[in-house]
């Protein structure tokens, strides 16, 4: 029976399908990169998520955020996720946490119950955190390094985080992982060096902050607030959750080419045996 997930089912298949009906997967920060992981997951068929940030959606949001609009400012930003997947799947069961995460928060989540958990937080002691739980569970893990203050997505790349270079936070990360014995993790990353924002006073976040009252912080409680754009964090967000789902259903793309190429071959001779007999039967 056709459903809102055929036409995916008709490239992966039934049995993938199902392994991504009873996934479950965490996304750490539901923002620009996190809400089009998502986005893309809900689409994908995943038919179980844990969504994890404190903040809510905010005006200056909207320009890269796919949950952000001018009628959702002011929301949580995991109800907003939440709303988006039933809307999509409404099957699919969301577990929301509007909490930020850090050790004083980590006792709430059991990392063992996760299929896949993906970090889109922004601070480098949640992202550190995030990566040693993941791994201490034996449960895969992706991290998001910076994608601010970029304008090109096609210098978007998935590697190790040693294999990194050119950029600020890969290189904190790559310093700070290696000093607690983590000797892999799978992140994305821009190869793009990052833009200085523009100094602005008519639309500077420090003069005229348009955080929503309940907002967990300011704009002066931020040490740096980057520029963004609408192309490179939702770009590195479906790229992670091309990532994700691949890897749940242990998607083979050499195989699967291979197979195809197959079946292309075994096509063509069938014709051309058919086609041999008839001009055969023809002459007769």
């Amino acid at each position: 029976m056709q459903n809102q997930f055929s036409r995916t089912q008709l490239l992966l298949g039934a049995e993938a399908m199902d392994k991504l009906k009873t996934a479950r997967v965490a996304i750490f920060g539901i923002g620009g990169v996190g809400g089009y992981v998502v986005e893309a997951l809900a689409r994908a068929g995943v038919g179980h998520f844990d969504l994890i940030d404190d903040d809510v959606v905010c005006l200056t949001n909207i320009n890269r955020q796919i949950h952000a609009t001018i009628k959702t400012v002011g929301h949580p930003k995991v109800e907003a996720g939440k709303e988006r997947i039933l809307l999509i799947n409404p099957h699919a069961e969301v577990e929301t946490h509007q909490t930020f995460f850090l050790p004083d928060t980590k006792d709430q989540f059991d990392f063992t119950k996760y299929d896949y958990v993906v970090d889109a937080v922004d601070t480098v002691t949640a992202k550190l955190l995030i990566i040693e739980e993941a791994q201490k569970a034996g449960v895969p893990v992706i991290s998001c390094m910076g994608c601010g203050n970029r304008v090109d997505p096609s210098k978007l790349e998935i590697t190790d985080i040693y294999k990194t270079v050119k950029d600020p936070l890969s290189k904190v990360m790559r310093r700070e992982l290696k000093k607690r014995g983590v000797k892999k993790c799978t992140v994305l990353y821009s190869t793009e060096t990052a833009l200085s924002p523009i100094e602005d006073p008519e639309i500077s976040c420090r003069e005229h902050c348009v955080c929503p009252p309940n907002s967990p912080r300011s704009c002066n409680d931020r040490r740096a607030i980057p520029a963004s754009s609408p192309f490179v964090p939702p770009a590195a967000g479906l790229m992670i959750a091309s990532k994700v789902a691949m890897d749940l259903i242990g998607f083979d793309h050499v195989a699967r080419e291979k197979e195809d190429l197959e079946k292309k071959l075994k096509k063509r001779e069938l014709f051309r045996t058919g086609r041999a007999l008839r001009e055969k039967l023809k002459d007769a």
